[in-house]
């Protein structure tokens, strides 16, 4: 028999790994998050007590829904106190005289993406779409939404309460929209799916530079929407994704240091996700009917096909910034293309752009802009510049690998 600790440890390592797509399925099951939520909780706490006694199920997974699912039933029982005809209703309500439709594999394995296509209901505002999915879908907490965000944390949990209400009250289906409205629901969930590999291959706070459990989630609703939609700008951002998810051996030493872009060693990158990002973004572009993940993706390309910084070819790469700039004009992109023009044509050309960002109030807390500007003012020899953009972004930084390089950085200006 299994000891309770060795069985807390499993749980935990279960909530970790499963219970975004035990939600998503109990969401499906009893049509609403809230009952969800709280019948998700429930099955793990019912799983603490009878799995010591019983042992780990053969599928703890199909376990937990079932006993998540059940524990909802006996719920609303207590609440209504319900007469045997109206369980019996209920109870067909929630699926429970057909097991079929929540124990069949390829079911639940497609409730994510089913709760995606919900969260991101057009009849959500978009920012309430994004929040609710990164909330339900990847369980970030509402802190961790709000740094993504650059919003208010209170401002973010209003906006989920409200996209739950409105997806209740307006009883938007839980379901993959047809294909004749699928392009035009699109954009918002790979908007979604893009913010969730972005935390997860740059968290954006704590003691880990990286959360590979989100970045491979992203990458794997990357490739069921593929599967589902192969439109151009699905494989863009699928490209996107995994060509930067092919650095991430190189991203950090062992120690768990930040190694940015021009010091990784390459020998690390996976050349096996390059080759089928590339293979990816070239089918994309080659529709003419691609937009700014696919142009960001063939961006990436040739950072991951040159052999060194110096090898890496700057004109193509402002050349297609210039193409982003267009397709999706931000500061953002204006300060990723100053970068680029400061290895094409020098550091003082980097700066003036930046300069002429931050100038016009735009990217003030805003990390990398003054991290960048540090830099090209470092390389300037510019050292007071550089001290007080490194300073500024020091303050700005949330996650502590990037605090202890800004602080290397700084430290190395005193020398």
């Amino acid at each position: 028999m299994a000891t309770t600790g060795s069985i807390e440890e499993r749980l935990s390592e279960l909530y970790f790994a499963e219970s975004r797509r035990v939600l998503a399925t109990l969401i499906r099951l009893l049509g609403d998050f809230d009952a969800a939520e709280e019948a998700l909780h429930d099955a793990f706490r019912a799983a603490l007590e009878q799995w010591p006694r019983d042992g780990v199920p053969a599928s703890p997974r199909a376990w937990l829904v079932s006993a998540g699912r059940f524990k909802a039933i006996d719920a609303m029982r207590r609440r209504a106190r319900f007469d045997p005809l109206d369980e019996i209703a209920d109870e067909a309500a929630l699926g429970v005289v057909d097991p079929a439709a929540w124990t069949e594999e390829e079911s639940v394995e497609d409730d994510r993406l089913r709760l995606i296509f919900t969260c991101c209901h057009p009849a959500l505002a978009p920012d309430a779409q994004v929040a609710l999915t990164l909330r339900e879908v990847c369980g970030l907490k509402t802190e961790e939404i709000a740094r993504a965000f650059l919003t208010p944390a209170p401002t973010i949990a209003q906006r989920i309460v409200r996209a739950k209400g409105k997806i209740r009250d307006a009883r938007i289906p839980y379901q993959v929209p047809s294909p004749a409205e699928l392009p035009e629901r699109l954009e918002a969930v790979l908007r979604v799916i893009y913010l969730v590999f972005n935390e997860g291959y740059a968290a954006s706070s704590g003691t880990a530079l990286m959360r590979h459990d989100l970045s491979a989630e992203a990458i794997r609703l990357g490739r069921l929407l593929v599967e589902l939609l192969p439109q151009p700008e699905a494989r863009g951002l699928l490209a996107l994704m995994l060509l930067h998810e092919s650095r991430r051996a190189a991203r950090a030493t062992s120690t768990g240091e930040l190694v940015l872009l021009d010091d990784q060693d390459r020998s690390l990158w996976d050349r096996q996700q390059i080759a089928e990002g590339v293979r990816l973004v070239e089918r994309a572009l080659a529709s003419r009917r691609f937009g700014a993940y696919s142009i960001q993706a063939a961006i990436a390309a040739v950072h991951a096909e040159a052999s060194s910084v110096e090898a890496t070819d700057w004109v193509e790469i402002v050349g297609l910034y210039d193409v982003l700039q267009r397709l999706d004009p931000s500061p953002v992109v204006e300060l990723n293309r100053a970068v680029a023009v400061a290895m094409r044509d020098g550091p003082a050309a980097g700066v003036a752009i930046i300069d002429s960002i931050l100038g016009r109030g735009d990217l003030g807390d805003y990390r990398p802009a003054h991290a960048a500007r540090a830099e090209l003012c470092r390389q300037l020899g510019n050292t007071a510049e550089a001290r007080s953009s490194y300073t500024r972004a020091l303050s700005l930084a949330r996650q502590e690998p990037e605090r202890r390089l800004l602080e290397r950085r700084l430290a190395e200006l005193s020398k």
